[in-house]
C-alpha cells in the first residue's frame, strides 16, 4: 500500500478497559464488523485478567497463589507468560522476581490494599522466607507448575504487554494490517499510520517539560517502566513500587525509567521492569550485552540523563540524535 493509498482510506478507532486500566485501538478498517471486534478484543482481555489477575480473587494465578503445595497444571497462554517471567528471572540472577507477590502486597502496591509507612523488618523478612523465584519450576510437557506452599506469583509486569500482543493477535486475525494498539501506554505497531509512515508514539519522560522523544514504530512493540508510576512517601523519603529481591524493599528511584522497544510487547513489558530492576549501571551494561533496544532516564539532583543503546537509536528512528534531551 503506498503512502497515498493509506491516506485515503478510513482509519477506525475502538476503546474500552481492562486490567485496571484503557485500552485503544486505532486501525485501517477492510470492512469489519466494527462491535464483533470489539467485543474480540475485550473477550481476549478478559481471558487474561481471569487467568493471570492478582486483583481478582478468583482468578487462576490467585488460586495458584492460595494452593496447597504440590504441582498444578494451568492454561498454555498462562504457562507461556510464567516460563518467560521465570526466564527473565534467571538471565537476570533474581534483579527480576514475579515471586514477590507477598511483598508486593506488604508495601501497598498490590491488592491488598495501599499502605502509607514502611512494613517493620520482621514482617519484611517473613515475606522474603515466602518469595523467590528458585523456589518454583515449571514441567513444560504437563504445563506444570510447582507450587512450594506460600509462593505468591505475580506477573502484572509483564501480563499487560501479553495484553497488547493478544490485542495485535486479534486484529491480524480479522484481517487487519495497519494498527496501533495500546493498553495502559503500553503500544505495539504493524504496518503503516493514516499518513502512510511509521506510526509515531513518544516516550514518557517524567520531569523532562516540554523535551519529549519521539520514536517511530514499525512491526514492534514499546513498553516503559518507571518509579514514577506507583510510590508512596513517608517522612519525607519516597518508596517506588520496583522490589529488591535480596533485600524485600523498594529499590532506590535514581534509575527513573526505562523503555524498551521488541517484536513482542510482553518482552518489552519484562525486560523494562528487569532493567529498571537492575539498577543505573547493571541496566544499561545488561542491555548493551544482549543487544537489547533500551532507553534509560536517570535522576541526577534536579536534572535527567538520557542513553539509550545502539539498537534503540536504529529502532526509534533519527530523533536520537543526541545522547541527552
Amino acid at each position: 500500500m503506498s503512502k497515498t493509498d493509506a491516506a485515503a482510506q478510513g482509519y477506525a478507532s475502538l476503546s474500552g478497559a481492562s486490567m485496571g486500566t484503557t485500552w485503544s485501538v486505532k486501525f485501517l478498517d477492510p470492512g469489519l464488523d466494527r462491535h464483533r471486534l470489539h467485543g474480540q478484543v475485550q473477550a481476549a482481555l478478559d481471558e487474561i485478567v481471569a487467568r493471570m489477575s492478582t486483583w481478582e480473587p478468583d482468578s487462576a494465578i490467585s488460586r495458584l497463589n492460595r494452593a496447597e503445595p504440590g504441582w498444578y497444571q494451568i492454561a498454555p497462554a498462562f504457562f507461556d507468560v510464567m516460563a518467560q517471567a521465570l526466564e527473565l528471572a534467571a538471565t537476570t540472577q533474581g534483579a527480576y522476581d514475579p515471586t514477590l507477590g507477598a511483598l508486593v502486597d506488604l508495601w501497598g502496591f498490590g491488592p491488598a490494599g495501599p499502605v502509607h509507612a514502611p512494613p517493620s523488618q520482621a514482617a519484611i523478612d517473613a515475606a522474603l522466607a515466602r518469595s523467590g523465584w528458585r523456589r518454583t519450576e515449571l514441567n513444560t510437557e504437563y504445563r506444570g507448575v510447582w507450587q512450594p506452599g506460600g509462593l505468591h506469583f505475580d506477573l502484572s509486569s509483564i501480563a499487560k504487554g501479553y495484553g497488547v500482543d493478544e490485542m495485535a493477535r486479534v486484529l491480524a486475525d480479522a484481517g487487519v494490517q495497519h494498527c496501533l494498539v495500546e493498553l495502559g501506554g503500553e503500544l505495539k505497531a504493524a504496518g503503516l499510520n493514516p499518513a502512510g509512515g511509521a506510526w509515531e508514539v513518544e516516550v514518557e519522560s517524567p520531569g523532562l517539560g516540554p523535551d519529549r522523544l519521539p520514536v517511530r514504530l514499525k512491526d514492534a512493540a514499546i513498553a516503559t517502566s518507571g518509579h514514577y508510576r506507583r510510590y508512596f512517601t513517608h517522612q519525607s523519603r519516597r518508596y517506588a513500587h520496583t522490589l529488591d529481591p535480596h533485600t524485600g524493599a523498594p529499590l532506590p528511584d535514581d534509575l527513573v525509567s526505562v523503555t524498551v522497544i521488541h517484536p513482542q510487547c510482553m518482552m518489552a513489558d519484562g525486560l523494562a521492569t528487569a532493567l529498571l530492576a537492575l539498577g543505573p549501571r547493571k541496566g544499561p551494561h545488561h542491555a548493551r550485552q544482549n543487544g537489547l533496544a533500551a532507553l534509560f532516564m536517570t535522576r541526577h539532583d534536579n536534572d535527567f540523563a538520557v542513553e539509550w543503546t545502539d539498537p534503540f537509536a536504529d529502532l526509534a528512528g533519527a530523533n536520537t540524535a543526541s545522547p541527552c534531551l
